[in-house]
């Protein structure tokens, strides 16, 4: 199973480092996630419920970060056991890059799933990890409003300067400039294993 995407955040790069680094900031956005722990030097102990399709099981994982570049990368590894429902391990690679008045994050997510989770159908399965990783991502932007309003007003009046009168067009609107994705859902995982989440559980960090 394979994975990568991009989202524009209203957050500056080291606000989002800090907030993907937060165990109590994953545990409150990761759909079902009841435990983030830290377990040594960047390692971090992890458990949710998690239901795909008809499968439905308590997952117990651990994640170890390496190749950190502190604010703007690392890479992720990741393995978590749900008993008979099955198992998931993987890696995802994670990246912030300043933009504008907030910050791009990229990820890939590489997973391998086993049990009876395996046996439900890469459609159900890839459907399942999008859907979190949406759920994630929306968590942790309305996180983000409530922290840092400031980033989210300066998003907004970035974007507002951005839509402008066309010159001699009868005062037609015209947009000098893409709007930053974001608002309700701007896209990591955090990482967890259905694919991000589930890389970004197994998503963020």
């Amino acid at each position: 199973m394979d994975m990568q995407g991009n989202r524009s955040l209203a957050i500056s790069q080291q606000h989002a480092w800090d907030a993907l680094n937060d165990p109590e900031v994953l545990k409150a956005c990761i759909p079902g996630c009841d435990k983030v722990e830290a377990s040594g030097d960047n390692q971090y102990a992890v458990g949710m419920a998690l239901k795909i399709g008809p499968v439905a099981a308590k997952f117990a994982g651990k994640i170890l970060l390496s190749d950190i570049v502190a604010p703007e990368s690392y890479k992720i590894n990741f393995e978590g056991q749900g008993g008979v429902a099955g198992f998931g391990k993987g890696t995802a690679e994670v990246k912030l890059t300043p933009s504008g008045t907030g910050c791009e994050l990229d990820y890939k997510v590489h997973a391998t799933v086993g049990g009876k989770v395996a046996q439900l159908g890469q459609r159900l399965i890839d459907g399942t990890a999008k859907s979190m990783a949406e759920d994630f991502f929306k968590r942790f932007d309305e996180a983000m409003q409530k922290a840092h309003p400031e980033a989210y007003a300066a998003r907004d009046a970035a974007q507002a300067a951005a839509v402008a009168p066309a010159a001699g067009s009868g005062g037609t609107p015209a947009v000098t400039g893409a709007p930053a994705q974001g608002g309700g859902i701007p896209t990591w995982v955090w990482v967890a294993g259905a694919a991000v989440l589930l890389a970004l559980w197994w998503f963020n960090r």
